[in-house]
């Protein structure tokens, strides 16, 4: 627990001191946000806030990471090394699609094919790895199963679970980039999937079938880990969080959301919880969901469901301040994750 704690804190710390920095630097670089001509008009003003701001994200987590090892003297797991590794390698992909709209002063950055190609290797090789490495009791940081609340027989071989990898890995953090519209958005709803992120790695090292074989106990590798990755990014989340909450000051930019959609695909990889993913990451995906109706409703119509997709600004259009928004979408994000942690302790729960 205490691993948890110190890079909860750790990360907070490192972030909550970096982002002003962060946000000096790539103002004195003129490393600022492009907008979409085609937005809500009040979203002009924000052209030229600083971006790329998911950088200290991403840093503050690994410090953190790294740090409550040392403190605890305790050796990095395979699984959280993994987790972390997803989460760094689609950062970089995001990092070269923001310098790109940097660099060329437009709202987009890398084509379509080269971001997705980025994220397809980037995500084959987490998925070639993570089957790999068993423990000295023989278990793997995944298996080839799709999961739940643990993992569902039969297998879907190699080639059916790295297929199946590579489309929570895309899906989820491309969900995460389509929620990062407003000030603060993203961050918020992707912090309390983090949080809960936390109780469960906790609540499976407690269950965990090596110390007590039971009908409800976890094979999963390195449930504490999990969770001290979790707290790492967690706390770094909120510190940039204090920086991006309306009126932001910095924005994540595609390194943080990408980075962010990875760590969460990742920990439900990792966890044996992937379709759970899709509940305690419920606002991503509904946001998600509302572009895939947009665009196959214009395709197939020619007429609009929603005034503009993604969701939030369908509402901006509808008068809605963005405050407004952001803590209404904010309370969603946490009720569906209660609802997602709510669940996961179902089968715990006493039977008459």
């Amino acid at each position: 627990m205490n691993n948890i704690i110190v890079a909860g804190a750790v990360g907070l710390i490192l972030s909550m001191l970096g982002t002003p920095l962060a946000i000096r630097l790539f103002s004195q670089r003129g490393y600022g946000q492009e907008v979409r001509e085609e937005g809500p008009s009040g979203h002009h003003s924000k052209r030229g806030t600083p971006t790329m701001g998911g950088t200290v994200i991403v840093l503050a987590a690994l410090l953190a990471y790294g740090a409550s090892h040392l403190a605890m003297l305790s050796t990095p797991t395979v699984s959280g090394l993994l987790v972390l590794f997803l989460m760094t390698g689609l950062g970089a992909v995001g990092f070269l699609d923001d310098f790109i709209k940097i660099y060329k002063q437009r709202s987009l950055g890398l084509r379509s094919g080269a971001k997705a190609l980025g994220q397809l290797v980037v995500g084959a090789v987490f998925a070639f790895l993570v089957v790999r490495h068993p423990n000295v009791y023989g278990i793997t940081p995944a298996t080839t199963r799709v999961s739940f609340l643990r993992d569902i027989d039969p297998s879907i071989g190699i080639v059916g679970f790295t297929i199946w990898v590579l489309i929570m890995i895309v899906g989820f953090s491309n969900a995460v980039n389509l929620t990062d519209g407003l000030d603060g958005l993203a961050s918020g709803a992707t912090g309390v999937v983090l949080g809960a992120y936390v109780l469960i790695g906790n609540w499976q090292l407690r269950n965990n079938c090596i110390d007590q074989l039971g009908p409800n106990c976890y094979w999963v590798r390195d449930p504490l880990d999990l969770a001290v990755v979790a707290a790492a990014v967690l706390g770094a989340l909120i510190g940039f969080l204090w920086w991006n909450a309306p009126p932001a000051r910095i924005f994540m930019g595609d390194t943080g959301s990408l980075a962010l959609g990875g760590v969460l695909a990742g920990l439900a990889i990792a966890t044996r919880t992937q379709l759970l993913l899709i509940i305690l990451a419920g606002l991503c995906v509904i946001i998600t969901l509302s572009v895939i109706i947009q665009v196959g409703s214009f395709k197939m119509t020619g007429k609009r469901v929603f005034r503009m997709a993604p969701l939030q600004h369908h509402f901006e259009l509808k008068g809605w301040a963005e405050t407004t928004i952001v803590v209404r979408f904010w309370l969603i994000a946490m009720l569906c994750a209660a609802l997602g942690l709510g669940l996961f302790y179902v089968e715990w729960m006493p039977r008459p």
